[in-house]
C-alpha cells in the first residue's frame, strides 16, 4: 500500500519557535530549560540541530509560507523560501506538535531531546522525531546514536529498542527533579547494509499507518 500524505512537516527550530517549544517542554519535563538556553543553543553551538514537527492550526492555514497552488507541499517550499531569508520567523497559523534535539559529537549523534505536545501522543509524532533523528545521523554519516532515558519511561524504552537501541550503561540519580536513574541507550552502527533495510522497514510502516511527513532537514 502506498503511504499517505501527512499533515506534519518536520523542519529546523527558529528563535521564533520557542515560546511553542517552551510550551510543550512544560508538558513533557519537570525540570525546563530557560528561553535563553534555546537561543544560545541555535545561535551558538555547532553541534547542535533541533527541529520541530508543525502543522496548520485548527482553522489556521500557513498563509504566510504558502504560494497559490496550495496544499503542504507549496507550504513546505514557501517555508523553505521564508527560512532562508528569515530563519528567526514561523509561519502565521502554524502549530509545533513536537521537537528534537541533537547534538552531534564526532561519529555519534546524541538525542538531547524528544518532546510531544500532550494531546497528541501516541499519535506517531514521536516515532517521527525518532525516525527523523536516524535519517539525519545517515545523512550525516554518524556511526551511531545514543540517548538517555528515564528508566520509568517504559514506552519511550519500548520505541527506542524498536529502532535498534540497546541498554548499554545507568546513569545513576542523573534527573535533577526527582533523583531518578538514567539508561544509557546506544544503537548498533547504523551504516550497515543490515541496519539500513531495519530501518527503511520501520519508516515504511510508519507511514503507512500515519502518513508520510514532509521533511526539511538541515544540512
Amino acid at each position: 500500500m502506498a503511504a499517505v500524505a501527512s499533515p506534519y512537516l518536520v523542519r529546523p527550530m527558529t528563535i521564533a519557535d520557542i515560546p511553542q517549544v517552551t510550551e510543550i517542554e512544560r508538558e513533557s519535563f519537570p525540570t525546563m530549560w530557560p528561553q535563553t538556553a534555546y537561543k544560545r543553543e541555535l545561535q551558538q553551538n555547532s553541534m547542535a540541530r533541533y527541529l520541530v514537527v508543525s502543522r496548520p492550526a485548527p482553522g489556521a492555514a500557513l498563509t504566510a509560507a504558502t504560494p497559490a497552488s496550495g496544499g503542504l507541499g507549496g507550504a513546505v517550499r514557501g517555508l523553505r523560501r521564508m527560512l532562508r531569508k528569515e530563519p528567526d520567523v514561523a509561519a502565521a497559523g502554524e502549530q509545533l506538535v513536537g521537537f528534537l534535539g541533537l547534538w552531534f559529537m564526532l561519529e555519534e549523534c546524541h538525542v538531547v531531546t524528544v518532546a510531544v505536545r500532550e494531546a497528541l501522543r501516541r499519535q506517531g509524532i514521536g516515532e517521527l522525531l525518532v525516525i527523523t533523528a536516524v535519517d539525519l545521523a545517515l545523512r550525516r554519516q554518524q556511526a551511531v546514536l545514543t540517548l538517555e532515558c528515564r528508566v520509568s519511561n517504559i514506552g519511550a524504552q519500548a520505541l527506542y529498542e524498536r529502532y535498534g537501541f540497546e541498554r548499554v550503561g545507568v546513569r545513576r540519580r542523573y534527573y535533577t527533579d526527582n533523583n531518578e536513574d538514567a539508561l544509557i541507550m546506544t544503537t548498533p552502527p547504523i551504516r550497515t547494509p543490515e541496519y539500513r533495510e531495519h530501518f527503511a522497514r520501520l519508516r515504511a510502516a510508519h507511514a503507512e499507518r500515519w502518513g508520510a511527513a514532509d521533511l526539511l532537514l538541515p544540512s
